[in-house]
């Protein structure tokens, strides 16, 4: 478990932030210049806070009424940057072995075979760095932090400088890590489709501060956080789970706490959890319940919220079992008198589920997304 509270300053920036996060990946989530770098900088002990205290497992690594700063090789803390920070002059085996001579003495060393399996990394032990792509350089970073054997991992924008598919192929590899290790991680982003795959739950950053904390699925379901949490791509994440396959039509069927979603196929087993996001702008509302219409996905529901954002569009909260946005326009809204504890059906395609959203937690069944 980490445990930190802290307040002090990058340059003339203020930042004062308390979290706790357990076992899994919690994302730091912001917008650049927010804050959130300088907080794990502080966390790693690359920042010394003006006040606070950090611990993690039970082990205090920062508490200013104590007097107590542990260096940043006892904390026992591993660290992808945004750039892989790779040795360039010693090979990939090189960089991957000082991470071993960092392991502290007494503690458990990280099984070497199988992180350099898991990051399919045994085809590059002897290149250097200046001949691997960005995408596997920072798989060689990654590598190189949980050879150290650290307690906790944190990853600060790892994907930031990496094109889409480089970046679906290391989000493939941080998936692994959180499913197969079961290593706790501090994954910092900006980019919601990440810590939608990603995270368990969520810590919003603003100025410096945090300004909510919560599950993954409760924070982006929160109209009020919408200036942080992006207003273009905001929309309700639902926790499902494999239900049916349809190989005749291409379909699968996801049965959530609000029914079942249809969308086009996905390799997976039966009962495999999935975790989707429905964007508002993909949701549609109706006052009587829709016929002979191509929309697979119809849930009754009841409003529960309006936004009060100016301009012609407004964003309706409705619960159909669980939280589902909707984006409509003011006409629409006055015309039909959307208002909360109005019954609605809403109506979500099958094919405007954004398929690079999806993240899966694996229990123990092994699959990946196709």
């Amino acid at each position: 478990m980490l445990e930190l509270d802290i307040k002090g300053r990058a340059g003339d920036f203020p930042i004062e932030a308390a979290f706790r996060s357990e076992a899994g990946v919690t994302a730091l989530f912001g917008r650049s210049g927010a804050g959130k770098t300088s907080i794990v900088d502080m966390l790693a002990g690359l920042r010394r806070p003006e006040a606070g205290r950090i611990a993690v497992d039970g082990e205090v690594l920062f508490d200013s009424e104590a007097g107590i700063d542990l260096p940043i090789e006892r904390r026992r803390l591993g660290y992808v940057f945004q750039e892989a920070r790779l040795f360039p002059h010693l090979t990939v085996a090189g960089n991957l072995s000082y991470g071993q001579r960092l392991v502290p003495a007494g503690a458990a060393n990280a099984d070497a075979d199988r992180v350099i399996d898991l990051l399919d990394l045994r085809p590059l032990l002897e290149r250097r760095p200046a001949g691997l792509s960005g995408g596997e350089r920072q798989r060689v970073a990654i590598g190189r932090a949980l050879l150290a054997a650290p307690r906790l991992l944190l990853m600060d924008e790892p994907l930031a400088n990496l094109d889409a598919p480089r970046r679906g192929e290391i989000l493939g590899f941080v998936e692994q890590l959180r499913d197969d290790l079961g290593i706790a991680i501090v994954y910092v982003s900006h980019n919601m489709d990440e810590i939608i795959r990603l995270a368990d739950n969520m810590v919003v950053i603003s100025d410096g501060r945090v300004a909510a904390m919560g599950s993954v699925a409760e924070i982006t379901s929160r109209l009020d956080l919408r200036p942080l949490t992006g207003r273009w791509d905001a929309g309700a994440v639902l926790a499902t789970e494999v239900a049916e396959q349809d190989p005749r039509d291409g379909l699968t069927r996801l049965a959530f706490a609000g029914g079942d979603l249809w969308i086009p196929r996905l390799d997976l087993p039966l009962g495999a959890p999935l975790r989707v996001r429905v964007r508002a702008r993909d949701v549609a509302l109706a006052l009587e319940p829709p016929r002979a219409v191509s929309v697979l996905n119809v849930y009754r529901g009841r409003v529960v919220e309006i936004g009060d954002d100016d301009g012609p569009q407004v964003d309706v909260l409705v619960d159909i079992g669980s939280p589902l946005w909707a984006r409509i326009t003011r006409r629409s809204q006055r015309e039909l008198d959307i208002a909360p504890g109005r019954q609605v059906h809403a109506m979500v395609k099958a094919v405007a589920v954004d398929r690079h959203s999806l993240g899966g937690r694996d229990p123990g069944r092994g699959y990946r997304r196709r």
